[in-house]
């Protein structure tokens, strides 16, 4: 009942009662005074009892400033000193309330102090201490009628009833209000957490985003760019003209790559792409590979996304191809544009493999993942000796949308 509350982010705000402390301060000089006024101004007991009881009550005002605000001020108060402190308060306060029945008006000062100080156990002890003892003294010290006895005790134990129910409800209040802080203290850490894993999932994604568009433009191209230098070194003794052409196909390559490298730096859409059609862009792509381009269906513009895919997946294809299958095979493109499919098949009749076996490298699981990322598909069927054939089919919007 007495932490502090836990403010955002898990940092410890002000002590609880700390908002209102001032407003303690002059609820307990408010009562304070009011009581004194009753204490002087009745006419029973004798003057010299009334003015003891008035000078017990001012001793309540500094031990309060000098003892007990420090320890209901403290975070969490110490329980010790606070049981230390009601203790000197309720001696001082009791005398006074034995000998004039008005005293008893600054229980309603008291009172909430036990609260803020104690556990709810030692709080209610207290409290039943400070309501029924006075009456019970005075009523022993003066043998009141019986009529002002009863009225007296009931109107202690209303009192105390009251204060019980008051104080026990405002402890829960304090009780949820700090649960319901600390919720948020870990809602808000939660909250931040999330902040961090998305941020870092997004590096992670975007970090992966790139090695894919690099291993799929720049080092395809590299890796060409190399064989056609093994091609011309290959061609320049005895077949100029071929080896011309290959300079050609290299000098084509190499802007193309200078193309691409620019794109991926702006974000922008691949350079084959750019301003032409996805059927123009593998011709183009599969000129540079010396492979055929068959078109099938209307053809018509498509997302960026599904075509992009098309591309990258076009390009890692070609690049195996040429790569695995060799410079001497046939490699042949098929575009199929149907209703609300898009599907590219790169065949090549080189040596083929298993593709049960466990391949490294990024090319085939990188092409997987694009397809996977627009809904669709890519299937790699091969046997040794029969050639390969990667397929991807992916979903379109309808022609007819």
């Amino acid at each position: 009942m007495t932490e502090r509350i836990a403010g955002p982010g898990g940092a410890k705000s002000s002590y609880t009662w700390d908002r209102s402390f001032r407003l303690w301060d002059s609820y307990f000089a408010v009562v304070c005074v009011a009581t004194l006024v009753f204490v002087l101004g009745t006419g029973h007991p004798g003057w010299h009892l009334r003015l003891v009881s008035a000078a017990l009550l001012v001793a309540l005002v500094p031990w309060y400033v000098v003892v007990g605000r420090p320890v209901l001020g403290s975070d969490p108060p110490d329980e010790r000193r606070a049981l230390g402190y009601l203790a000197g308060a309720v001696v001082l306060f009791l005398p006074s309330g034995i000998l004039v029945g008005e005293t008893r008006l600054m229980t309603f000062a008291l009172v909430p102090q036990c609260f803020m100080a104690l556990r709810l156990r030692w709080a209610l002890a207290a409290v039943t201490v400070i309501n029924i003892a006075p009456v019970a003294g005075w009523a022993l010290l003066w043998w009141p009628s019986d009529q002002d006895v009863f009225f007296n005790s009931l109107f202690a134990v209303v009192t105390l009833v009251f204060s019980a129910a008051v104080g026990s409800w405002t402890i829960r209040i304090i009780e949820q209000s700090q649960e319901r802080a600390e919720l948020i203290a870990e809602l808000d850490a939660s909250r931040h957490e999330l902040s961090r894993l998305s941020s870092a999932h997004g590096a992670l994604a975007e970090r992966e985003r790139l090695s894919r568009e690099i291993h799929d433009t720049l080092a395809q191209g590299f890796t060409s760019l190399l064989m056609l230098v093994q091609a011309v070194e290959a061609e320049l003794d005895h077949d100029v003209p071929q080896a011309r052409r290959h300079l050609s196909l290299m000098a084509e390559t190499a802007r193309q790559n200078l193309a691409e490298a620019r794109a991926l730096v702006a974000g922008g859409a691949p350079a084959d792409l750019d301003g032409a059609s996805l059927p123009d862009a593998l011709r183009r792509l599969a000129a540079r590979h010396e492979a055929t381009v068959d078109v099938t269906g209307p053809v018509r513009a498509l997302p960026a996304g599904p075509e992009v895919v098309v591309l990258r997946s076009c390009q890692e294809a070609l690049a195996n191809a040429r790569k695995h299958a060799g410079s001497s095979s046939t490699i042949a493109v098929a575009l199929a544009y149907a209703h609300d499919s898009l599907t590219l098949s790169v065949r090549d009749d080189g040596p083929g493999f298993d593709p049960a076996a466990p391949v490294g490298g990024y090319g085939l699981t990188g092409l997987r993942a694009r397809a996977a990322e627009v809904g669709g598909r890519a299937r790699v069927r091969s046997a040794p000796g029969e050639g390969t054939t990667i397929t991807v089919c992916l979903p379109v919007p309808r022609s007819d949308s």
